[in-house]
Formats: structure tokens, C-alpha cells, sequence
């Protein structure tokens, strides 16, 4: 499933433009926790995630992430939105809380890999 469907699906507003939009999504994490998504988050995942400081640019880029997704509709500062863009990180924001995302995302992904 591309993340520009589970974007349309899920109504998910978009922070970055058409980063990534076409990019395959294999798997999703979610933790605030920088150190454990480092040590646990799998190649092309979107992360779920309440931070949203520059530092998760970093770990996203280290470990191949295709998105972030902010809920709560929590605030992104620009410099951190202006930084994503260049690094080819897309930033997703949904007004939903992490549980109700991750279980939305979770059976899309279920269900678009039994197909």
C-alpha cells in the first residue's frame, strides 16, 4: 500500500507536499522513544509518534522511514517541516490520538498484504 492511499484513506493531512506519496509502506511503528525506534523500526515504515523535534528527522533518515505521523493535530514546528522536505521525509498530522491511528493503519496494512 503506498502511503498517498493509507494518506487518502485515513483523510491524513499532509505537512510536506507530495513527499514519498507513491512509496510503498511495509510496516508502522509507534514509540516516543527515539533510542527504541532506532533499535526496532523496519526499512520503508511510517512511525507514529507525539515528538516532533528535529532529532526525529535524524532517526528517520538513518533507519529509512517514508513517514511521521503527528497526531492530536500537535503543532510541527516550520524549521523542522522545512527540514523533512529536504531530507525526503513526508509528515503526516490527524487529529485522532496514536492508539486509533495505529489501529487504523494496522488493518489497512493487514488487509492490503492478504490481497
Amino acid at each position: 500500500m503506498t502511503l498517498g492511499e493509507i494518506v487518502k484513506e485515513l483523510g491524513l493531512e499532509v505537512l510536506t507536499g507530495n513527499i514519498n506519496l507513491n512509496k510503498e509502506i511495509k510496516s508502522g511503528y509507534v514509540s516516543d522513544l527515539l533510542s527504541d525506534v532506532i533499535a526496532n523500526i523496519e526499512q520503508d515504515s511510517i512511525w507514529i509518534t507525539i515528538q516532533r523535534h528535529i532529532n526525529i528527522l535524524g532517526v528517520a533518515k538513518l533507519k529509512d522511514v517514508i513517514a511521521i505521523v503527528i497526531p492530536r493535530n500537535l503543532s510541527v514546528e516550520e524549521e523542522v517541516i522545512k527540514k523533512a522536505k529536504e531530507e525526503g521525509i513526508a509528515i503526516l498530522r490527524d487529529r485522532r490520538n496514536a492508539f486509533e491511528i495505529t489501529g487504523l493503519l494496522y488493518n489497512m496494512l493487514k488487509k492490503a498484504q492478504n490481497k
